[in-house]
């Protein structure tokens, strides 16, 4: 097993100067809720909710948990709004190697072992490589070094010309696919640093191009985009499945998130049995 990097303490509210209600419209604007749709749900008036986004009301901590709650604003961003609000954070945000955090840990661990001979990784909120099972190394056979030192990014490790990108023999497709998703994950969140990473994902180069792929996909008759890798025991072929905790009231915990990886036919499953018994 990788062992479990450690993710740090960091609510970003020193460089947020946006009050509460600049917030509130941010996010509702984000969700493509009117005010009256958003008081409704929250159970207020109208004419409430605009005098909070225009300042001329402060809502309690409770209006402040309520209304991201309705809003579905990521745990991080709930902190970030209580403190604009004038209220200390109401989640926590620990590292992963915490002891409070050990019983997470070892789920996590248990759902890789468990998920083997197929490969099953987890990441950060930014898709960073937190842990991986021992058959995620038998993909990146080839991978150039760079890639592999220090923080790993996943998204890049996938369609970097020096990456996988040279060995998935669907590359438009799953390309299209990562960033589609990524996409759906910016919306979301409003996360720069996934902004920033997209931009970067689709500046990537073709391998053996020299230049972006920019490819209109077609309807697909599959139930699912698969991912397509050449490897040195023959084609292998898998389905993605995302696991969250669901339940997490941790601002860190709640922004892992477990991929794994499904043989989409019996060859891609007899490969990786294979493998595993070799190793």
């Amino acid at each position: 097993m990788v062992v479990l990097a450690a993710v740090g303490y960091d609510t970003g509210m020193k460089a947020h100067p946006d009050s509460i209600g600049v917030l509130l419209r941010q996010w509702r604007q984000r969700r493509r809720l009117s005010q009256l749709a958003l008081a409704l749900d929250a159970g207020v008036s109208q004419r409430h909710l605009s005098f909070l986004e225009s300042g001329r009301s402060r809502p309690s901590r409770d209006m402040v948990l309520e209304l991201s709650r309705q809003l579905d604003v990521p745990l991080r961003d709930r902190n970030v709004m209580l403190h604009s609000a004038g209220y200390a954070p109401f989640f926590p945000q620990r590292p992963l190697d915490v002891p409070e955090l050990s019983v997470a840990r070892e789920i996590i661990d248990r759902i890789l072992r468990g998920h083997l001979p197929h490969p099953a990784l987890a990441v950060d909120r930014h898709w960073t490589l937190l842990s991986a099972n021992t058959a995620v190394s038998h993909l990146l056979a080839g991978v150039a070094p760079h890639l592999l030192n220090g923080d790993v990014n996943v998204l890049r490790l996938s369609l970097h010309p020096e990456g996988l990108a040279s060995r998935i023999l669907n590359l438009a497709e799953w390309r299209h696919h990562v960033l589609t998703r990524l996409g759906h994950e910016i919306e979301h969140s409003a996360d720069p640093v996934l902004a920033g990473l997209r931009d970067e994902l689709e500046a990537l180069p073709l391998p053996g191009t020299g230049r972006p792929d920019h490819a209109v996909l077609g309807q697909t008759q599959a139930i699912a985009v698969p991912l397509r890798l050449k490897s040195d025991a023959g084609p292998l072929t898998f389905l993605t499945t995302t696991t969250v905790f669901g339940t997490a009231v941790d601002v860190t915990l709640s922004e892992v998130a477990i991929e794994a990886f499904f043989p989409a036919d019996k060859e891609t499953a007899d490969i990786m049995a294979a493998l595993d018994d070799g190793t």
